[in-house]
Formats: structure tokens, C-alpha cells, sequence
């Protein structure tokens, strides 16, 4: 199959598990033997001229902005798979372009300007119920009122006419919450399909030495969760934390001496450092639309995961049994208690992490589900070329 893939990387400073995903996604294709084309835009490259902020708020605003169509045309795909175009593509060519598309939802950014469907710790769904203007009162896209104004004018008519929501044969979600959230928001059921995100190449068991260390690996960033978790860190459970973000100097004048901060590291450095620890923590505040990265990785390596309940980990845990689900905003017994129950039955759990990402989460599983989606996108749409 001729396979196009649409995609606006996000800065390389920043971890981004979409980005990640993506590029597993069309090493998979390939390795599976499909002649896959990327056309991509990168943060690092336009985010470097003096007139982005300008550019990219026309392009939200009008949809006109950088244009696939001519690469798409020399490609010819079978399918095109549009991931993130947000703000590096315009939206206008989706009209134009008559063959099947399939768009992969990793975010809400159609539902609210943050792309999480928090503000301030706390679920938030006024952009939904009520109007996006309420994103640009915030201040939600990145603390701005200016700078959420242009994505308040562009999703001003709600989640349907959003131009790749509008447009797409066939919508994936990577999980049943993503469709739920969509759905509340009045896109049909019927549209989407799940593909769950996976780990390329799980890394082997690790020896996992005598210390009882514990991890959290992602963005320092409000909807993270880490301010609450360390607010509840049991004193004497040694926590490393991986990544940087804008909370980065709060955080780390709030930890107390068993948590230290590794800073920011590599990605393939990061995949690899799960199996060395008694258990991953994933304390996100945001509902998230799948498991994350961090989460999909820890059990590849057999490491059980401690989750807040709302977020796409907790939802898995509750689903497969992979770790441990403590409150959102969790007490320090709470944590205690989660963390003991790991180490009681960690054998068992990461039997359990092991066997559930080989049958859920492997790349051969992801390759079946999305090309069956790929097929239903190109009979869509031979349907509605003819009539049907």
C-alpha cells in the first residue's frame, strides 16, 4: 500500500511522545513492506524565523499556510494519514484533496486551546459546554491571551467543523476515552476507530539492583501532575525524576531529599531506564487521550506503573492490571500504600506488564489494526465519490 503521512513535528527541545509515535508508526509501515512518504514540517526550522508568531496565527485563523498537496500529488498514495498540522500546515488543502485521509486525534486540541481539557490542575470543559472565548479569557495556550485568540477564532464552530474532524473518512483514537470525549462534543461514534499507540523493539529484562528507586520521566509542566505528586511523596522512597519543563525550578525547590532531578535526557537514554526501577510513576492531571509513552514503555520492560486515577494509564491499570490506581490528587498514605502493594507483588505484576504489551501494544498489532482502518478509509470514500 501507498501510504502518505502528514505530520508538524514539535520542537526537539520538548519531549513529545506524538512525535515518537509517528516516527515508530512509519518505521512499522515500512518494515511491513508499504512504500510510506512523510511530509513534514518541524518547530525547529520555523520556529526560528523572526515572523513565526505571525504565520503561525494566520495559518490557525484562515487555514492558509504550507500546503502538502503538491508532495501528496507526486506520492500518490492510496491514503494519506494526517497526524498534527497544528500550526505548521494550513487546513484549506483538505478540502481540495480527493482521496481517502485518515487523521489520528493524539490531543483535544479541537475541543480546547491547552489540548488537555484541564486548566489549573482541575478538569475543564468551557470550551465545550460554553464557548472557546473562555480559552482566550484564561489565557490557556501557553499562559496568553494573544496567543490562544487565534485558536479561539478557529474552533469557534465546535469539534464537527473543525476541518480535519470535518474532513477525514475515518478518525483514530488511541483510546475508548479519546471517542468518549469527541463524542460528548457532538463528533459521531461511528467515525472513529481505536488504534492504540506501541514500543518498537521492547528492551530485554533488566537487573534490577537491591535499591528501591522509583521514576517519573515527562515534561515538567502544570498538567503533569508532579507538583501533587511530590506534595505526597513518602519520606525514604527514593524518586528520580527525568525531564525539564517551565514548573522545573518550582518543582525541585518543593522536593524533599529522596527525590532528585535528572534533567532532561534523550529519548532512546529514557526508553531504557524503566526496567531499572521498582516501578514508573505517571501522575497526570489531564485525561489524556491513550496511555502514554512513558507508560506503554514501562511495561514493555516488565515494570509496574503507579497512576492517578483519570489518566490514561489509571484507565489501563483498571483494564489490564499493570500497576496500581491511587486518587488524583493522591495522600501520602495513599502513595505509601500503592508503592508497598508494588513491591508485594512485583513478580506478578510485571509478568502481567510483559504479557500485556506483547499482546496489546506491539507493532505487528498496531500495523494490523491501522491498515484495516486504512482500507475502511479508501472504501469510504469510493463510496462518497460515487454516490453511496
Amino acid at each position: 500500500m501507498r501510504i502518505a503521512i502528514v505530520h508538524g513535528f514539535y520542537r526537539s527541545d520538548v519531549p513529545s511522545g506524538e512525535n515518537v509515535a509517528v516516527t515508530a508508526q512509519v518505521a512499522a509501515l515500512r518494515a511491513d513492506g508499504h512504500d510510506v512518504t512523510v511530509v513534514a514540517q518541524h518547530s525547529d526550522d520555523r520556529m526560528a524565523r523572526s515572523t513565526w508568531p505571525v504565520e503561525a496565527a494566520v495559518t490557525t485563523i484562515t487555514g492558509h499556510g504550507p500546503d502538502p498537496t503538491a508532495e501528496l500529488a507526486g506520492a500518490a498514495p492510496d491514503v494519506v494519514h494526517v497526524h498534527n498540522l497544528y500550526p505548521h500546515f494550513g487546513t484549506r488543502w483538505l478540502d481540495r484533496w480527493e482521496g481517502p485521509l485518515v487523521a489520528t486525534l493524539h490531543n483535544f486540541r479541537p475541543l480546547c486551546a491547552a489540548g488537555t481539557l484541564t486548566r489549573e490542575g482541575r478538569r475543564c470543559t468551557d470550551c465545550v459546554v460554553g464557548s472557546p472565548w473562555s480559552g482566550v479569557r484564561h489565557g490557556c495556550y501557553h499562559g496568553s491571551r494573544l496567543a490562544t485568540l487565534p485558536l479561539a477564532v478557529a474552533h469557534r464552530g465546535g469539534a464537527p467543523v473543525h476541518p480535519v474532524v470535518r474532513r477525514a473518512d475515518r478518525l483514530v483514537a488511541i483510546s475508548e476515552r479519546t471517542i468518549d470525549e469527541y463524542a460528548g462534543a457532538g463528533v459521531g461514534r461511528e467515525r472513529f476507530a481505536v488504534v492504540p499507540n506501541f514500543v518498537p523493539d521492547p528492551p530485554a529484562p533488566a537487573a534490577r539492583d537491591g535499591q528501591e528507586r522509583w521514576l517519573f520521566a515527562g515534561r515538567l509542566s502544570g498538567e503533569k501532575g508532579l507538583a501533587e505528586l511530590l506534595a505526597a511523596w513518602p519520606a525514604g522512597r527514593g524518586l528520580d525524576v527525568v525531564g525539564d519543563g517551565e514548573q522545573a525550578a518550582e518543582l525541585k525547590a518543593a522536593a524533599g531529599p529522596d527525590v532528585a532531578f535528572l534533567g532532561a535526557l534523550p529519548h532512546d537514554v529514557v526508553r531504557a531506564l524503566p526496567g531499572h526501577y521498582r516501578g514508573v510513576l505517571v501522575p497526570s492531571q489531564w485525561p489524556e487521550a491513550g496511555p502514554p509513552l512513558t507508560y506503554l514503555e514501562a511495561i514493555a520492560a516488565g515494570t509496574p506503573v503507579v497512576a492517578c486515577a483519570g489518566n490514561g494509564a489509571a484507565d489501563d491499570i483498571a483494564r489490564y492490571g499493570t500497576g496500581v490506581v491511587v486518587g488524583r490528587t493522591p495522600t501520602t498514605t495513599e502513595v505509601a500504600a500503592a508503592l508497598d502493594t508494588v513491591l508485594a507483588r512485583h513478580d506478578v505484576l510485571a509478568h502481567r506488564c510483559r504479557v500485556v504489551a506483547a499482546e496489546m501494544y506491539s507493532a505487528a498489532s498496531w500495523v494490523g489494526a491501522i491498515t484495516e482502518v486504512y482500507r475502511d478509509a479508501i472504501d469510504l470514500r469510493a463510496l462518497a465519490v460515487t454516490g453511496g
